[in-house]
């Protein structure tokens, strides 16, 4: 169910609409249900959730990603939100997930990874692609793709969310400049609020960090070149 199947009226305007495929319409109408039925004891996380889902789509149209996959991911990528802390830690624990730190102290970041393990079997249909894009939406990784990238900024900048200095800046972004820079702006300043609440910070962050900024040096050292 890629990209071939999707027939977009719009690709970059505000509130554009997409026409999907009749067994993408299945599918989304079955995830959402099975989204709303399992959050519902957590109205504002469903809230965030079907916000996530539109503000990807939206992102995907703009940006050249698939928008169905985009829609999926927002959709999915609080699934494990339902579970309390303890239940995920457990869940965690049970899933073999090794992070090299007490998971404890990085359960913020642990209810991607597990949906990202749990869900396949429910969803088969859904490629691999949407669930690395959920595995790492809070996190991040020295790898993010296009997916990722979108699934990752739609979740820092989906409406609900109040309205921070940091959040106000990467909404203006949006459209102006590539999506690499809006995440990456997303991602700093996620770094920046963890630091200034005095939260401990995933060592891991840091690895990504600096594969991330090398990344964009080569490239700007390229750019740089080039002229």
């Amino acid at each position: 169910m890629g990209k071939k199947k999707v027939q977009k009226k719009a690709r970059s305007a505000e509130g554009a609409r997409v026409d999907y495929a009749p067994e993408q319409k299945v599918l989304l109408a079955r995830i959402t249900a099975d989204v709303s039925e399992h959050l519902a004891g957590k109205p504002r996380r469903l809230a965030h959730s079907l916000s996530v889902a539109s503000t990807a789509e939206q992102l995907a149209l703009i940006y050249g990603v698939d928008p169905f996959l985009a829609r999926a991911a927002g959709l999915l990528h609080d699934w494990e939100k339902a579970a309390s802390v303890s239940e995920q830690l457990a869940h965690a624990h049970e899933l073999g997930i090794d992070l090299g730190v007490e998971l404890e102290l990085v359960h913020s970041v642990l209810h991607g990874m597990i949906a990202a393990r749990v869900l396949p079997e429910r969803y088969p249909e859904i490629p691999p692609s949407v669930w690395h894009a959920i595995a790492v939406h809070t996190s991040a990784s020295a790898d993010m793709g296009p997916l990722d990238e979108v699934l990752f900024v739609a979740d820092g900048i989906e409406p609900l969310r109040p309205a921070s200095p940091g959040i106000k800046r990467s909404r203006s972004l949006v459209g102006k400049v590539p999506l690499d820079d809006i995440f990456w702006e997303s991602f700093v300043g996620g770094v920046v609020y963890v630091l200034e609440g005095g939260r401990y910070l995933y060592p891991g962050t840091i690895d990504v960090y600096n594969a991330l900024a090398a990344r964009r040096a080569g490239k700007s050292g390229a750019r740089k070149k080039e002229n």
